[in-house]
């Protein structure tokens, strides 16, 4: 928006109907604005509307549908409404972690994009007083042939290990997928689980009349602008133009913050303490003042800034990253600055909380904003947005098989979904620290020790995004039972998750519609499995000109193992072990990525997810792994067995001979059917482990042998791990180096 006359002047801005729309304000919207203020508002309170208002900050279509979720559990310290949740992991423990979205800003501009999606997710937990110690990403990307799929995958893996490895965090796990339907609108989840003590924890509730309001880290500039207004529209085709609403990250000054904040938290100098992140100073200040159900007066031409003539409107909506807001104790301002100045960060007294209930603005002694900030948080619009459930999806029926199984599983794990994403993980730093015990590819869910304990955590990311679009119930449910049984595959106990959700544009009752079914199937999956939703967050409007992506409702679980040495991997490990097919295989191929990959028809019901059965085999399988009965377990999934046991094999250098398929299945069924809630164990001792499953009530059959560096499927097909790990881990390498997708 224009300056004033000067830089000390306010700006002079008519308000008139196309500033309103302009500003992303439906004309109900604005009513409610000036029934709040009594009066017209001017720029900088349109503004602080405006971004407070927008979807991305009020969730104004979700909210209703959230609040069904299940967030409570006696492992729950925090649930939703904070930076992060925090669940209680024992000894005094607790982990702290979230789930962020940063699509828009990483399609425009990737490597800035995703950079500063890292650097946000990790301000949001260091911010209830965890220090980070591991960074997950859900990334989903166009058709590889596509001509912006390539450019888009260099930017974002390069901003994803630029940020977190000058942090010194390390990223040890995620999930890449690929499909035309996030040509025009790719997906960048960034997660970040962090470690504090449960009497040290953070939040964000402004209190004490008179407390100083304290600005700490970078200089606000003009980056980001209007972020999380453009978060909350749809794309078209100039796109492009939105550059400027992208923010620049600084991770070296976001180590100097984290570092300080964390310094600071040791004393007990900090009563409250909010990152700076959408709608930056607005949204930081708005909320803690609301929680702690106080005002907020700000003196703006305090602010640092790095750029000259910097007006209200600006400093309130920039999106500059690296920086907080915090409420100290009275007098401790001179102990806090010289800990901020031992970082070389930025430190001003800019405000104090006061007893108006206001948020009030100071410009050069002129009053440049003044908002109730109850009623701009509880009037903020919540729509029962008209919704479409998803017709239920026919089966395909009979299915022409035009490859013999050996050609379909070389064609699946060279496959842009399934092959190897070693070109990827090795960008990333996932041993900086000491503590990552299974490092991607390694294990079903990552493994970090707590440093210098036993114990450690068990961290994923999950999503079936095709599943989704034909059921969307079945595949909220699935992606957390996904992320339970990731979890459950190493050993350690599933405690909690946060979800990021994914959807188009909600005022199609259509996608509406799919949002709403996969909250209803994340609902009952995290109440059947005990895996409440402690943190997340709603991307919506991903599409572009009309065009949605694919539901695609990530979960990020964390799980707690008492023991890392005990938790358990997924390579075959020697050979004369048996294989153990755990849970029950009924040949499911509709939706699965055999039947869209190699058959070419993308088509049919999702696999049936049955949450008490998916209880039962998981929980029959972890008490097998504590029992040292297993000591390698892979949860099945894209791919069925097939797929699994090419894993496995690839993972440990030892191969296996699969037995003929049971009677009654015919072999790609067998082979590369979706059913749910399975696990496949390479174990010593067969009887034990069948005789264990009986007890439990759980199926399990034997299934193969494992046998020297060959994999032999029923038929007779046999495949050298050699040609296998070929396939598998040289498709991504030379597609990124400029070679088509064949």
């Amino acid at each position: 928006m224009p300056a004033g006359r000067d830089s000390m002047s306010l700006p002079q801005v008519d308000i008139t109907p196309e500033v309103i729309a302009e500003h992303g304000l439906t004309k109900d919207e604005y009513k409610t604005v000036l029934n709040i203020m009594g009066r017209a508002p001017n720029i900088t309170e349109l503004g602080i509307f405006s971004v407070m208002w927008s979807e991305h900050c009020s969730y104004k279509s979700s909210r209703v549908w959230l609040k069904t979720l299940p967030t409570e559990g006696p492992q729950v310290i925090q649930g939703p409404g904070e930076n992060a949740g925090v669940v209680d992991i024992g000894d005094g423990d607790a982990a702290v972690f979230k789930i962020e979205s940063h699509n828009h800003p990483s399609f425009i501009e990737p490597y800035q994009g995703a950079a500063t999606g890292v650097g946000g997710i990790m301000r949001d937990v260091f911010t209830m007083g965890a220090r980070p110690i591991a960074n997950l990403n859900a990334l989903r990307f166009g058709d590889p042939s596509h001509p912006k799929t390539r450019h888009l995958v260099s930017g974002v893996v390069a901003g994803i290990g630029g940020y977190g490895n000058c942090m010194g965090i390390p990223t040890v796990g995620g999930e890449v997928n690929f499909d035309k339907a996030y040509n025009g609108n790719i997906l960048v989840n960034a997660m970040t689980v962090g470690l504090a003590r449960t009497d040290k924890i953070f939040y964000s509730k402004a209190s004490g009349i008179g407390n100083p309001v304290v600005y700490v880290g970078s200089k606000t500039g003009r980056d980001g602008i209007h972020g999380a207004t453009m978060a909350s529209a749809e794309f078209t085709e100039d796109s492009e133009e939105k550059r400027p609403t992208v923010q620049v990250g600084d991770p070296f000054t976001e180590k100097l913050l984290l570092e300080a904040c964390l310094e600071l938290m040791a004393t007990d100098a900090i009563v409250s303490i909010q990152d700076m992140g959408a709608a930056g100073l607005t949204s930081s200040s708005v909320e803690m003042a609301d929680k702690g159900g106080v005002g907020i007066e700000l003196q703006l031409d305090r602010v640092p800034m790095r750029e000259e003539g910097m007006t209200p409107y600006e400093l309130m909506l920039s999106e500059s990253q690296e920086r907080m807001l915090m409420v100290l104790k009275p007098g401790r301002e001179d102990e806090a600055k010289a800990i901020f100045d031992k970082w070389e960060l930025d430190f001003a007294v800019i405000g104090t909380v006061t007893d108006t209930g206001n948020l009030t603005l100071k410009w050069h002694g002129e009053t440049a904003g003044d908002i109730p900030v109850a009623p701009l948080v509880d009037a903020s619009p919540m729509y029962e947005r008209p919704w479409e459930p998803t017709p239920a999806s026919a089966s395909v029926g009979e299915i022409d098989h035009p490859l013999s199984p050996g050609d379909a599983l070389k064609k699946l794990i060279g496959s842009p979904d399934l092959c190897s994403r070693r070109w990827i993980w090795e960008q990333y730093d996932h041993l900086i620290g000491g503590e990552t015990v299974q490092t991607p590819g390694a294990a079903d869910a990552a493994i970090v020790r707590l440093p210098g304990r036993k114990k450690a955590v068990a961290v994923t990311t999950d999503c079936t995004p095709r599943y989704c679009l034909a059921d969307p119930i079945t595949g909220g449910a699935q992606a957390v039972a996904e992320a339970w049984r990731n979890i459950t595959a190493t050993g350690a106990t599933p405690l909690a998750i946060t979800n990021n959700m994914n959807f188009g544009n909600p005022e199609r009752p259509r996608i509406m519609g799919q949002f709403v079914g996969a909250v209803k199937g994340m609902s009952a999956a995290a109440r059947t499995l005990d895996f409440p939703v402690v943190s997340g967050n709603v991307s919506l409007y991903n599409e572009t000109n009309g065009e949605a992506i694919l539901p695609t409702p990530v979960i990020g679980g964390v799980g707690l193992i008492d023991d890392a040495g005990k938790a358990v991997g997924l390579a075959l490990k020697k050979v004369g072990q048996i294989l153990i097919l755990i849970g029950e295989s009924k040949g499911h191929l509709d939706r699965s990525i055999y039947l869209r990959d190699v058959v070419g028809r993308d088509a049919g019901p999702a696999p049936k997810v049955d949450l008490t059965v998916e209880r039962r085999n998981g929980d029959c399988v972890r008490g097998l792994i504590h029992k040292g009965l297993v000591r390698t377990c892979h949860d099945l999934s894209d791919g069925g067995l097939a797929v699994a046991v090419a894993e496995m094999a690839m993972a440990g250098g030892v191969g296996a001979t699969l037995d003929a398929a049971p009677p009654g299945f015919g072999i790609h069924a067998w082979l590369y059917g979706e059913d749910q809630a399975r696990y496949l164990v390479a174990v010593d001792d067969e009887k034990a482990v069948l005789s264990a499953c009986a007890a439990a009530g759980v199926p399990a059959q034997r299934v193969g042998i494992t046998i020297g560096r060959s994999l032999t499927l029923p038929g007779g097909d046999t495949i050298s791990l050699e040609q296998l790990a070929k396939v598998n881990e040289t498709r991504l390498p030379n597609y990124m180096a400029g070679a088509d997708w064949t």
